[in-house]
């Protein structure tokens, strides 16, 4: 299983990683907080303090065009927020 999906880079989860050594993933939905700390530590070889998680519920879109009514919704997914330890950081941009 797969624990680690990708990363959240956007300017909320970069100032949050700059400040708070705080970082985002998108995780599997059926990772736990254990899994997702050994995940995390294995990978980018830091010592995580906390780990936090957030399942994002889907947005539902309804449109109304000629043809009639389109509905449609995003995916569902699991966010984990991740505490690393003071002085350790993670490169995201590294191996591009």
């Amino acid at each position: 299983m797969n624990i680690l999906i990708k990363p959240i880079i956007t300017e909320k989860a970069t100032a949050d990683a700059e400040v708070n050594n705080r970082y985002g993933f998108v995780v599997n939905p059926k990772a736990n907080k254990v899994e997702i700390k050994k995940a995390v530590e294995s990978a980018y070889g830091v010592s995580v303090e906390k780990v936090r998680t957030m399942n994002v519920r889907p947005d539902r879109k309804t449109r109304y065009t000629k043809t009639g009514i389109q509905t449609g919704k995003t995916n569902a997914f699991k966010k984990a927020i991740v505490q690393v330890a003071e002085g350790d950081t993670i490169d995201f941009y590294s191996n591009i």
